[in-house]
């Protein structure tokens, strides 16, 4: 089930007059952020404009890896599944509700020696941090996903790694933190901050004000705009991805599966979760020409596994609204929830993925398709720290379609940073100064 603005609203508490942290942003990054602040005893305050997970932490891929991972996330991503799974019994205590958590391994394969190299090259990150991966050989992939032979060089595979339902396990940990005191409400944008004294004081909803010491932007494909309401830039673009889930599938591989071109997870319900390399779209806008040169080296690394469109609303998007006051409507309460149509031409190419890699699946329905704007910064990895201009202000965004597997740890360096706990990784790649005190900006090793 895929969240829209359709759905009745489910999270609707008292807008308290004051708390100690609002948190702006409904997803798995913010839903976390505020679970593990209540933690630590703070009172926090939730605020989506649409629905809790309503946009990309309900319509991911399930996939919760540490393989792969760009080698300055992975200690936060190791620590995020641990997080995740003992979230999972957590959450069952306390609403009854499974969010299919389990540890099935993710497999890479590679169809040619130069993708091998990739691979081979990633093992040296995956040791220095003990993870189980390990390298296979071409008949090892076989054995582990049936298809035609001799397609497969090799492999990598990391059996810790593990997977959840998206569209259950953000909303499910929501109804958990409210039990334990966190308050959330849908279809409660936040149009601004309120600052006094030099600092954070409040924020202005469209319910009506409320006061508090911290902020928490977590706002995914939408934080740019929020940000340049503030005057802030902040470099992010969004990139449409399309995925689809199959009807009940024979068993082909138990785990997460990356196909050299179409990817597969074996879901609760029985079925697979399908998505395709090569088919995400972004959509030329102001922002686009904006950043351009900052995205140069993401371009060139990535230009394979993202196309350019200027069809669909190219005005709209070439003259954003960047401005509003706090007593007037944002763009966030007139479009509540992303929900772009899934690819046709992504779609047909997940029915070739799959006659080609594991015929098995290729008679099966696809039962649902949908799609998802992800948060990409330049480098490709998140921002996680204070906004200079605005202290008491925290950044929580441009998680490049890696939030939902890193989304606990994330919460978890977020409510050290906002309660001022010391936290055990290191955060300079995610400061927010990167994009602007001359750093050279570079996509990391992750594969």
């Amino acid at each position: 089930m895929i969240y829209s603005d359709d759905l009745p609203v489910t999270f609707d508490d008292p807008l308290p007059e004051a708390v100690d942290v609002v948190v702006i942003g409904g997803g798995v990054i913010g839903v976390s952020t505020a679970w593990f602040l209540r933690q630590k005893g703070l009172s926090v305050l939730v605020c989506d404009k649409g629905r809790i997970a309503g946009e990309q932490s309900s319509r991911n891929w399930g996939w919760i890896r540490q393989q792969g991972r760009d080698a300055a996330e992975l200690p936060i991503v190791i620590e995020s599944i641990n997080a995740w799974e003992g979230l999972a019994p957590e959450i069952h205590n306390a609403t009854g509700e499974d969010i299919g958590f389990t540890r099935q391994g993710v497999l890479y394969t590679a169809e040619t020696e130069d993708q091998m190299d990739c691979l081979e090259r990633w093992m040296e990150i995956a040791g220095q941090h003990q993870l189980d991966t390990r390298l296979l050989s071409g008949d090892e992939v076989s054995a582990m996903v049936p298809g035609p032979s001799g397609q497969w060089v090799g492999g990598l595979v990391t059996p810790s790694d593990g997977r959840a339902e998206p569209w259950k396990a953000v909303p499910s940990l929501a109804r958990t933190l409210q039990k334990r005191g966190g308050i959330l409400r849908e279809r409660c944008a936040v149009r601004s901050i309120d600052v006094a004294a030099g600092r954070v004081s409040g924020v202005v909803t469209e319910a009506g004000a409320v006061r508090t010491q911290s902020v928490v932007c977590a706002g995914g494909a939408w934080s740019t705009l929020f940000m340049a309401n503030l005057g802030i830039n902040l470099p992010q673009l969004t990139v449409h991805a399309t995925v689809a889930r199959t009807a009940a599938a024979p068993e082909v591989y138990t785990g997460n599966a990356s196909l050299s071109g179409v990817a597969i997870r074996r879901r609760q319900d029985g079925g697979y979760t399908v998505a395709s390399s090569g088919t995400n779209e972004h959509y030329i806008g102001a922002d686009s020409f904006r950043y351009f040169f900052r995205y140069l080296p993401a371009l060139q690394s990535s230009a394979r596994w993202v196309k350019l469109r200027i069809d669909g609303d190219l005005v709209e998007r070439l003259s954003p609204t960047r401005s509003w006051r706090a007593d007037e409507a944002s763009p966030f309460e007139k479009q509540r929830v992303l929900n772009p149509a899934p690819s046709g031409r992504a779609l047909r190419k997940m029915r070739a993925g799959l006659r080609k890699r594991v015929p098995a699946l290729e008679g099966v329905a696809f039962e649902e398709a949908w799609a998802g704007m992800i948060d990409v910064t330049p480098d490709v990895v998140p921002v996680m720290d204070e906004v200079p201009q605005y202290p008491g202000f925290y950044l929580a965004t441009g998680f490049s379609g890696h939030g939902f597997g890193i989304g606990p740890g994330a919460g978890r360096v977020m409510a050290d940073l906002v309660s001022g706990d010391p936290t055990p990784h290191d955060l300079h790649r995610f400061r927010f100064g990167r994009f602007w005190d001359g750093s050279r900006l570079e996509v990391g090793p992750g594969l």
